[in-house]
């Protein structure tokens, strides 16, 4: 029994070994994974004409910062990038074809380039496409520890514990009629953010003057920005039938 604890000690740091590790400059790159709530639009029937629209701006209204013990944290709570990732979730649910907008400024400066070109063709700049609707909105919230709870147990020096905790990001999304100035609709998502910790640990004297430790675990955080990616989906999916029930809308027969 003297020298079984030690044993035991040196069998659990180098089970350490077998635990998943992530490698440096390894991993390849991939294709972010399709939701259910795109799939699920996608298999919809489509519209005869997708409807323009334009997006200038779907930004960051929280003006929360990455919660963090003890340190001052400059980095924002939720992604900076929701323009883009509204913009994407238009193009793939077929219903919308957006124009550019954000970046207006960029796209003006190129045309001029393209018509001072000698007359061509190619120097041809066709008018701008007109937006049918102008959808607006921005992530409003961000709550932290919405939910926390956890179980643990501890005997002898021996003890493992699990905590949780939730956070909620909510977004808004408006559509606008570019003719009448109308807000024509106006929804709202809600996502939950879950992160998780598992911990084991092992502490007791083997002697006198001798103390054995040990620990492992291991946490798991959902990214928010996927749980932004989500939220937006769903808005654009609800947009869709909020549309189509209120007869703004209606799907294509023949697809």
């Amino acid at each position: 029994m003297k020298y079984l604890l030690p044993l035991v000690v040196i069998g659990l740091l180098s089970g350490c070994g077998l635990l998943p590790k992530p490698e440096l400059n390894v991993s390849q790159a991939e294709l972010n994974p399709v939701s259910e709530t795109m799939l699920a639009l996608q298999a919809k029937k489509g519209p005869k004409y997708p409807i323009p629209v334009a997006v200038y701006s779907f930004r960051d209204q929280t003006g929360q910062y990455k919660p963090q013990q003890n340190v001052s944290s400059f980095s924002t709570a939720v992604t900076q990038g929701a323009t883009s990732m509204l913009i994407q979730t238009l193009l793939d649910s077929r219903w919308f074809t957006p124009v550019e907008r954000e970046g207006l400024q960029n796209l003006l400066t190129e045309r001029k380039i393209t018509k001072k070109q000698p007359k061509s063709k190619d120097s041809e700049v066709p008018q701008l496409t007109n937006a049918r609707l102008l959808l607006e909105g921005g992530i409003i919230s961000y709550e932290t520890n919405v939910s926390t709870g956890g179980i643990g147990m501890e005997y002898y020096g021996i003890g493992a514990s699990e905590l949780y905790r939730e956070d909620q990001v909510t977004i808004y999304l408006r559509a606008v009629d570019v003719h009448s100035g109308k807000v024509m609709m106006s929804v709202s998502t809600t996502k939950r953010v879950f992160s998780q910790e598992l911990r084991a640990g092992l502490f007791r004297f083997t002697s006198l003057n001798r103390l054995a430790e040990a620990e492992m675990g291991f946490t798991t955080n959902e990214p928010v920005q996927f749980c932004v990616l989500q939220a937006i989906e769903l808005a654009v999916a609800e947009m869709v039938d909020k549309g189509i029930a209120l007869g703004y809308w209606s799907p294509n027969s023949q697809s």
